[in-house]
């Protein structure tokens, strides 16, 4: 295959000079020289220009892509199909190759041809799982997000079940386990699947539960838990049995509260809380349905370019929206109160995890806005006392948990008692 045109003796002299001259070489260089050597000694060069190729797309040293990034993606992907079958490193570079081929297209819109290459990677994962005995496969993963984000619910549920059944034995030993089993939860419960989504979310209550007993895991994280698993039971009708959730999660606030964390843990836990905090208001979040949308408790950085983009920006429009609600609440709360409420929580819901996403000093960029929506919420009580009441409940919830990622306990534990006092649930 050559996919450069026809060379001579002294293009391939030239080549060899670059690559034995003494200095620095660009990469443009590089990727020149191994394009030409890549046509005399396919097997020594034509994985080295993958790899060159690759590193070309993004400019270390300014930080930006390369003008040209997808156009050299898509010769790496080229370059490496070429590779003979036979090598062995052929499979480890393709699937590099296409990965970062698959964020081009994505960025740029492309959906369709970026899970083609998405499936096309866990093509790869399969095969090389089957030869090597691995449980878990590799692309599966990022296959389901894909999946979820085009609505293909049931088909990404299946996904994340067979990625959650090869590491679920290992326990917590996996890393990512407690990441993949929120996943997990979200992509049956969009899949209609209710009795597993509740089942699933009670198996990562307890493992939860076991690690901050043995002080391998935070409390804060396993408060998160106990609380989403009390929402999804409400969710699903199963009231009582999440108002006995909720007690569990009051006590554990209260040592909390009273004793802070164990042990001092690293800044996972706020991340943490933020794709919990995003899964549980999208019960909220109306405004994305007809284009795809993030996949549900999947961290920012797994969502696709485009996806990330829309999801972000949309802030500005809701703020907008949410201004101009706000004197016809005031003017007519009966008509327009519940709509400000609503909006102003899916506002808030994406301002935390866009800022958590980018800072540890998220807690200044949101606060006033968990502050507001409690506010809004009181009014909606006022005036709805049914089913205000219990929207102040979630919203106060809401806060009490942003309480507890910047590590005020006792402002949590007091907010989380008056939403259990409106619920009926605590004196």
């Amino acid at each position: 295959m050559n996919l450069w045109g026809r060379v001579d003796e002294d293009d391939i002299v030239r080549a060899r000079n670059v690559l034995l001259a003494s200095g620095r070489r660009t990469a443009r260089e590089e990727v020149g020289a191994y394009r030409i050597l890549a046509q005399v000694s396919p097997a020594s060069y034509l994985p080295r220009l993958v790899k060159a190729l690759l590193r070309m797309t993004y400019d270390t040293s300014s930080g930006r892509k390369h003008p040209a990034s997808l156009a050299l993606h898509e010769e790496a992907v080229a370059v490496a199909r070429s590779i003979d079958p036979a090598e062995t490193a052929r499979a480890d570079l393709l699937y590099e190759a296409l990965d970062g081929c698959q964020r081009e297209l994505y960025d740029l819109g492309r959906r369709a041809e970026g899970l083609a290459m998405r499936a096309e990677m866990l093509a790869i994962g399969r095969a090389q799982a089957e030869m090597s005995g691995a449980p878990a496969v590799r692309g599966l993963h990022t296959w389901a997000s894909g999946l979820s984000e085009e609505g293909r619910y049931a088909e990404a549920a299946d996904a994340m079940t067979e990625l959650v059944a090869a590491i679920l034995p290992d326990g917590f030993g996996s890393g990512s386990l407690a990441w993949s089993l929120v996943e997990w939860i979200a992509a049956l419960h969009d899949a209609g699947r209710c009795d597993e989504a509740l089942s699933a979310f009670g198996t990562l209550v307890t493992l939860e539960a076991s690690e901050a007993a043995n002080d391998r895991g935070s409390m804060a994280c396993h408060l998160y838990t106990l609380i989403g698993y009390a929402q999804l039971l409400d969710t699903y009708g199963r009231g009582e049995q999440a108002a006995t959730v909720r007690q569990e999660a009051l006590a554990l606030l209260t040592e909390l509260a009273d004793t802070g964390e164990r042990k001092t843990w690293s800044g996972y836990q706020a991340a943490f809380w933020a794709v919990l905090l995003f899964f549980s208001g999208a019960d909220s979040d109306r405004s994305l349905s007809g284009e795809p949308h993030p996949p549900l408790a999947t961290a920012p950085g797994q969502w696709s370019p485009d996806v990330r983009r829309r999801y972000f920006e949309s802030r500005d429009a809701l703020r907008e929206e949410v201004d101009a609600l706000a004197p016809q609440a005031t003017e007519h709360p009966d008509r327009h109160l519940a709509e400000l409420v609503r909006l102003h929580r899916v506002l808030t819901v994406r301002s935390a995890v866009y800022w958590q996403h980018r800072t540890h000093l998220f807690a200044e960029r949101v606060r006033a806005l968990f502050d507001d929506g409690v506010g809004l919420a009181r009014q909606l009580s006022l005036h709805d006392p049914e089913d205000g009441t219990r929207t102040l409940a979630r919203i106060l919830i809401d806060r009490s948990t942003f309480h507890v990622a910047t590590h005020e306990f006792d402002a949590a534990r007091d907010d989380f008692h008056q939403a259990l006092s409106h619920l009926g649930e605590v004196d």
